[in-house]
């Protein structure tokens, strides 16, 4: 038997890790060690070799991710701080073996095992994936498991199971130019929540176009290494937060919970069950979790004239139990338009960071009037104004 299709069989023994064998890039491999014909097996290891390059290049890397993102009995009871049986330990270290020696394979190995001269390259190399998973759960509230060990950002998806955003925001700290005392509270507030220390649900509000929605982002990619994983969820699927909350209770990561753009109409249901997670009621609310979330307007509740001279015989407590909704986040954090200096000193830095070269009074007539045009100064004008100049 050739040294890959023994390895193969092995990999099939796995129990602990069994769910990762359903993973593309090993489904490949068995259609390669079940080929009957010269042909099959080659169009196998192509899809194999094409799966790692979907990914990076790098079998070793792939089988690795894999392998720290399976969510299996092991690794939850080790972060639940429960009592594992001698026989899962010695499987899992057993199984780990087996993967690490898949990693390690070479297309020298694959082209030998065909008979070939010449095959589709990869790179490996040798690792203790013993020692890298052992390490992994010493530090599981900064690495994680499952999904959340590889991923920054996710979404409640449309079918309400919480998927990884692949393709998320990477916008970091340093991006920025101006609002630095409204950034640090919210810093300072998520520093204070990954220290275990008092921190508050969190309100960014004013003016569109200041980096609101950004600065949440940001901070989450500054923390993701120390543990910090970002859920954002759209006003509609409120209902879903105390189902959210529940699937992350017991994760040893720190979540934010993320809202953006939130407001909401009179009657709206939805506005209940965030005020019950901003009271900290148990069915909504997770120890290891804090909301952040956005709006344009500083009373999230919209209102009308009509609900200041309306017929409501108690009509000042309903008007308190509209604006009450933002009294309910402990910090609160306002964004408001730039003014004039500093809308041109945003435009300047950002030129600087593009190499563009224009005489300043010229930028800045040209910085103003496209302003105008835009009907305001904010810092998504100014970058929209350098875009344009590039």
């Amino acid at each position: 038997m050739s040294k890959i299709k023994n390895l193969h069989l092995r990999l099939c023994m796995s129990s602990v890790f069994c769910r990762v064998l359903d993973k593309p890039l090993f489904k490949n491999l068995a259609q390669y060690c079940d080929a009957q014909r010269e042909d099959e097996k080659i169009r196998a290891y192509a899809s194999f070799v094409s799966e790692i390059y979907e990914n990076g290049g790098s079998l070793t890397d792939l089988v690795c991710r894999l392998v720290f993102e399976d969510e299996n009995v092991y690794i939850k009871s080790r972060a639940h701080g429960r009592q594992i049986n001698a026989q899962i330990k010695e499987a899992t270290t057993n199984e780990l073996k087996v993967f690490e020696e898949l990693s390690a394979l070479t297309p020298a190995d694959f082209a030998s095992d065909m008979g070939v001269d010449y095959v589709s390259p990869f790179t490996s190399r040798k690792v203790d994936l013993v020692r890298q998973y052992e390490k992994r759960i010493k530090g599981i509230g900064k690495y994680g498991y499952g999904i959340f060990s590889s991923y920054g950002m996710f979404r409640l998806s449309d079918d309400n199971e919480i998927e990884p955003i692949v393709s998320a925001d990477k916008t970091t700290i340093e991006k920025f130019v101006g609002y630095e005392n409204e950034r640090n509270s919210v810093i300072e507030n998520t520093r204070a929540f990954i220290a275990g220390r008092p921190s508050a649900n969190t309100l960014l509000c004013g003016d569109a176009g200041t980096g609101k929605s950004s600065t949440v982002k940001a901070v989450a990619n500054m923390f993701f290494d120390e543990g910090i994983r970002l859920i954002e969820i759209r006003k509609d699927q409120l209902h879903y937060l105390p189902y959210v909350m529940g699937k992350v209770s017991e994760n040893p990561l720190k979540f934010i919970i993320f809202i953006d753009d939130l407001s909401f109409n009179k009657n709206d249901d939805n506005f209940s069950m965030l005020k019950a997670a901003l009271e900290g009621s148990a069915s909504a609310k997770a120890p290891n979790a804090v909301i952040y979330a956005t709006s344009n307007r500083r009373h999230i509740i919209k209102e009308t004239f009509g609900d200041r001279v309306g017929d409501d015989v108690h009509r000042n407590d309903t008007l308190q139990e509209n604006l009450s909704l933002s009294e309910r986040f402990g910090l609160v954090v306002y964004y408001s338009k730039p003014d004039k200096r500093l809308y041109l000193d945003i435009v300047h830095e950002l030129a600087n960071r593009n190499g563009i070269e224009i005489d300043k009074n010229e930028l800045d007539v040209k910085a103003e009037a496209f302003a105008l045009r835009r009907g305001n100064r904010s810092a998504r004008c100014a970058e929209q104004f350098i875009d344009s100049l590039m």
